[in-house]
């Protein structure tokens, strides 16, 4: 006999098919059974590194419905556990594609980034506050609403800030006193991280029963993660970055990364199946985190998901970046025609709205867009190798390596973006979502010389950040934020690039919301072409019956997605 682990959690979901990841205490046949429905899956479990699971495609769903599910594993019920207190988990298909918009629900899609799951050891931070992703199950668990998706935009587990819980855990493997001391050390140390994140019982519930797409962020692996050539070479250096580094893109690949896969992709995908095949996963993947760490353009963790007339292209800006100065940019070349490709298949008509993910924002406060174009040009040799030396430096302990800090890649982005914005048949919004930065902002792009095409009316553009989901963010930070959107802020961002002859953006941006400070989640509905979205701050609630501290979501803004001017300006 056999038990569940961890999960299970429900990823791709479409019209009529889904797929649920989970972990499992052994081999065993794992199914999925749909209640009141024919619809259903199953699958046998695989193994990496001792540890056992299945990701079992759902077929034969209804489009436009949502179905409770139970789990089996080797014929004996482990979900729902035997008198849960939750509802029971459902999955609630897309509607028909020729389904009339006036006649179907909005669209929900909730994002944010940055979760710890456990105040880490020795963190000497503000208060952190209540969880946002807690705050959001309590929401759904009490009949409010919830989202249709979840994006998680980055730092679903930190490598390199472990809580005490964990610490101890490791400190049974291995000596804490030697490198990487608490910080995780290999694969099996990871699992310990994703049974701390995802087994909280509320957000095990949620993730059970609302689609996520995921992608990575520096402290997946370690703060500054490929932040520039120097840091990697320095990190390549020490005896123990080989197993951090290989264990990270492994456990990426199982925990992440395969639920962001349609079925359709998993099936052609030949180091799944190589998995599947194994007796043990482990060399092989092994063998393919060595090859995506020494050539990252061998190996794409960008994807793409379209739920209806709603593209999302999630952007992988850590892995695939190319780091030696002279050729520095966000993600390599043959990355961006994937970009390019994915957001023009069927033309800017083929959809309503564009959403780009990406763990990084696309446009900073213009003081640090500025301080960015300036440090990237002075790490480039531009002032000489001695102000190169101090921009390395300055690069690695103030985290500048947004895509300000690669420029040919911001122009590359924003090209794409006015590109698709100034088509005659433009979606009616395209939005970049995005976190890491541990505040919450939204800024608008003012490309005033962008001409559309037949004179038509072009794509709202706006940059929505939403960050932290559970973390914190020092009282000095939170003031230099504010400081770089303010006139003085603004002015230096320009004056800074004069020094290294940088050439300044060909256009500015507006904030036209925050930039607010809290555990966060911000929500776009989508509806046709009309979209709004919200941001909620979580806040603590009254306790439940049994003394747990319950938390609750707070709005905090409402905005409005339309070709329209904003009603909200500059504050």
């Amino acid at each position: 006999m056999t038990g569940l682990r961890l999960g299970p959690l429900l990823r791709y979901v479409d019209q009529d098919t889904a797929t649920v990841w989970l972990e499992t205490e052994r081999p065993c046949e794992a199914e999925v059974h749909c209640e009141g429905s024919s619809a259903g899956g199953s699958a046998r479990t695989w193994q990496v590194a001792g540890h056992h699971y299945a990701l079992v495609t759902v077929v034969g769903l209804e489009p436009g419905s949502e179905t409770p599910y139970r789990v089996t594993l080797d014929g004996r019920q482990v979900w729902p556990e035997p008198g849960s207190p939750y509802p029971p988990s459902t999955i609630r298909t897309l509607p028909p594609p020729e389904a009339d918009p006036r006649e179907t629900e909005p669209l929900r899609i909730a994002f944010g980034s940055c979760r710890w799951a456990a105040r880490p050891a020795g963190a000497r931070h503000d208060p952190v506050g209540p969880d946002a992703l807690d705050a959001l199950a309590q929401q759904a668990l009490t009949g409010g609403s919830r989202p249709d998706v979840l994006l998680l935009l980055g730092d679903q587990v930190y490598a390199d800030e472990t809580s005490e819980p964990v610490r101890a855990r490791l400190a049974r493997r291995r000596d804490l006193s030697e490198p990487p001391w608490g910080q995780v050390a290999d694969y099996e140390e990871y699992t310990e991280l994703y049974d701390e994140s995802w087994l909280d019982p509320e957000v095990r519930w949620l993730l059970s029963t609302v689609p996520s797409c995921m992608i990575f962020d520096d402290h997946d692996v370690i703060d500054d993660w490929n932040t520039s050539e120097a840091w990697q070479r320095e990190m390549r250096a020490t005896p123990w970055w080989r197993a951090r580094i290989l264990g990270g893109l492994a456990s990426y690949w199982v925990y992440q990364h395969l639920g962001n896969l349609s079925p359709a992709e998993l099936a052609e995908d030949p180091l799944f199946t190589a998995v599947r095949r194994a007796e043990d996963g482990a060399a092989l993947l092994h063998e393919f985190a060595e090859r995506a760490d020494a050539d990252p353009a061998t190996v794409r963790w960008s994807y793409r998901r379209d739920f209806g007339r709603v593209r999302l292209v999630m952007i992988d800006t850590r892995a695939a970046r190319v780091l030696p100065e002279r050729e520095r940019r966000m993600v390599d070349d043959e990355e961006m025609d994937w970009l390019h490709e994915q957001v023009l298949d069927g033309g800017p008509g083929a959809v309503d709205h564009l959403l780009l993910g990406t763990s990084l924002p696309w446009l900073l406060p213009p003081a640090v867009h500025g301080l960015e174009t300036w440090n990237a040009a002075l790490c480039a040799g531009v002032r000489g190798a001695r102000w190169a030396r101090f921009g390395e430096k300055l690069r690695q302990r103030a985290d500048l390596e947004h895509w300000a800090a690669f420029p040919r890649s911001f122009q590359a982005l924003t090209e794409l973006i006015q590109r698709v914005a100034s088509d005659q048949e433009a979606p009616a919004s395209v939005s970049v979502l995005s976190g890491d930065v541990h505040h919450a902002y939204v800024t608008e792009p003012r490309f005033d010389d962008l001409k559309v095409a037949g004179g038509g009316r072009r794509s709202r553009v706006v940059q929505l950040t939403c960050s932290p989901i559970h973390n914190s963010i020092p009282a000095f930070m939170r003031a230099g934020f504010r400081f770089g959107w303010s006139r003085a802020g603004r002015w230096l961002g320009r004056a800074m690039p004069r020094h290294v002859s940088a050439e300044a953006p060909p256009f500015r941006w507006r904030r036209t919301g925050g930039p607010w400070f809290g555990n966060m989640l911000m929500t776009l509905t989508l509806h046709g072409r009309d979209a709004t979205y919200a941001l909620d701050r979580a806040r603590p609630a009254t306790s439940a019956p049994d003394g747990t501290p319950r938390s609750a979501l707070e709005r905090v803004f409402d905005g409005r997605l339309s070709s329209a001017e904003p009603a909200v300006e500059d504050g």
